[in-house]
């Protein structure tokens, strides 16, 4: 059955072709034919139920006022650079600071030893591109994550975050493997004076069987912790590798809950010399990856749990409504990823879920936003009255658990404005997140159109993440360019 028509890559010579999403088996497939390489089919989700439920949550966004380019669909995703026709504003952006590292894993190949080159932009590149970011409009982008390579290799690291400070992103955060911070405290605490928000640490697995670094991981959490400097564990999860440890991951958060903010699945996506034998052999998708997360915990947390990143876009639109000026708007492709949140309470994990009835707290969100934009000032209070009396009826929904520290929350940040008082939610939270980058085997052209999360790069462009990766590998054409030989390296 056809679901939808897109565009995607030949998964051999990688040219566009016209693709059709289609449903078989329960499952959905993403399906093309190569004028030269013949017919492909690859899966897309592994749950087709699912995956309409997160299509009715789906939000296109308007773009940004000020492209770099103007774009057509024909010239889609070869001459990227945030065109006209791209729909979303910069969520985060990435930013590669160097293609060195301090470890030489057999499996990488962006690191310098593996590329032949050393890719690292200069001091004043990077302030460029951070300023580039911040002249988007109609919003600015509001976070930059710093990565590579390995980000810490950098010698001004500290001076760079601080920099995207006084340019005033409000998360600055380092992609890492944890080796240097595990072993420097020092300059742990002067990255977070500098004003790092927040730590990506690479974290594949609860074993050295699955993370061969896992006691530098373990010794860069306790430095982390001490300089008290909130962490996302980062797992890439593989089909047959680790992806029996997700319950375990998860567990090991609750556990280290005084430093770890989140997880962050991130399901292997096929770059490189990767084939079809590794396809299926190792792909792993959303819904197989919510489904294990389910089981493994015992249905603590359950796959119905997870929304798509377009869910919270009723929030944007009330605050824009309520303050009046254009707020940052999460219109990410709805099958880009799936998320929750879950309190911890003397150790167990209660999903926010189990507090409210998610479905009509966000409907409740968006009338009183609808409400707003048709009422004047002078109705606003008696709007905001109304419209959390139907969010507390939300709350009340809710499977169990004390919901006076949630009601608090929200009441403060939506009525007094104290948008302080989300940094409690956030303290005994954590925030589960799975976010499937693709490849040429599963490359939709809807979703890089939608992407949230860009690259920023020295030559002046922005370019959504599964772009610079994938298809056209903007990385290595970028790289290339603003390198320097090996040799000059010490």
């Amino acid at each position: 059955m056809l679901l939808k028509k897109t565009s995607t890559l030949c998964p051999v010579c990688s040219q566009v072709i016209p693709a059709e999403i289609t449903e078989e088996g329960g499952k959905v497939w993403l399906e093309r034919t190569c004028p030269d390489h013949g017919h492909f089919r690859h899966i897309y989700w592994s749950d087709a139920a699912m995956y309409r439920r997160f299509d009715a949550w789906e939000t296109v966004g308007n773009g940004v006022e000020n492209p770099q380019k103007v774009g057509s669909p024909e010239t889609c995703p070869t001459n990227c650079g945030l065109c006209s026709h791209h729909h979303s504003g910069t969520l985060l952006a990435n930013i590669d600071l160097t293609n060195r590292c301090n470890l030489n894993c057999d499996f990488c190949f962006v690191n310098a030893r593996a590329c032949g080159y050393v890719y690292e932009p200069t001091f004043d590149q990077v302030v460029d591109m951070l300023r580039l970011l911040r002249s988007e409009k109609p919003v600015p982008a509001p976070a930059v994550q710093f990565s590579g390579g390995e980000p810490t290799m950098r010698d001004d690291l500290v001076e760079i975050i601080r920099k995207a400070k006084e340019l005033g992103f409000n998360q600055v955060q380092i992609a890492t493997n944890g080796v240097r911070i595990g072993k420097d405290p020092e300059f742990t605490a002067a990255l977070r004076g500098a004003g790092l928000s927040t730590v990506y640490l690479h974290f594949d697995g609860v074993t050295r069987e699955t993370d061969p670094f896992l006691e530098a991981h373990r010794k860069a959490l306790q430095v982390l912790d001490q300089v008290h400097l909130g962490t996302v564990l980062v797992p890439t999860v593989i089909k047959g590798r680790n992806d029996h440890e997700i319950g375990d991951i998860l567990r090991f958060a609750v556990e280290h809950i005084s430093v770890v903010r989140g997880v962050n699945f991130q399901p292997v996506a096929f770059t490189g010399a990767a084939g079809e034998d590794d396809v299926e052999r190792s792909r792993i998708t959303i819904p197989e990856l919510l489904q294990r997360v389910e089981e493994q915990t015992g249905g603590a947390i359950r796959a119905d749990d997870f929304y798509p990143i377009p869910c919270v876009v009723p929030i944007s639109d009330l605050v824009e409504a309520y303050r009046g000026t254009p707020q940052i708007r999460f219109t990410a492709h709805q099958h880009c990823g799936a998320a929750t949140y879950a309190f911890i309470n003397e150790g167990e994990i209660v999903p926010v879920n189990r507090l409210l009835d998610v479905d009509s707290f966000f409907a409740a969100v968006g009338n009183m936003a609808d409400d707003l934009k048709k009422g004047g000032s002078i109705n606003k209070y008696r709007t905001l009255i109304s419209g959390i009396k139907q969010m507390h009826s939300s709350v009340q929904k809710g499977e169990k658990g004390d919901t006076t520290r949630f009601w608090k929350m929200l009441g403060q940040a939506l009525v007094k404005q104290n948008f302080d008082s989300l940094k409690e939610f956030h303290w005994n939270a954590l925030f589960i997140g799975v976010m499937h980058f693709m490849d040429r085997y599963n490359y939709d052209l809807g979703r890089v159109q939608r992407c949230c999360i860009h690259y920023a790069t020295p030559d002046g462009r922005l370019i959504p993440f599964c772009s610079y990766n994938s298809g056209p590998v903007y990385r290595e054409q970028v790289w290339r360019k603003y390198s320097r030989p090996l040799e000059k390296e010490a």
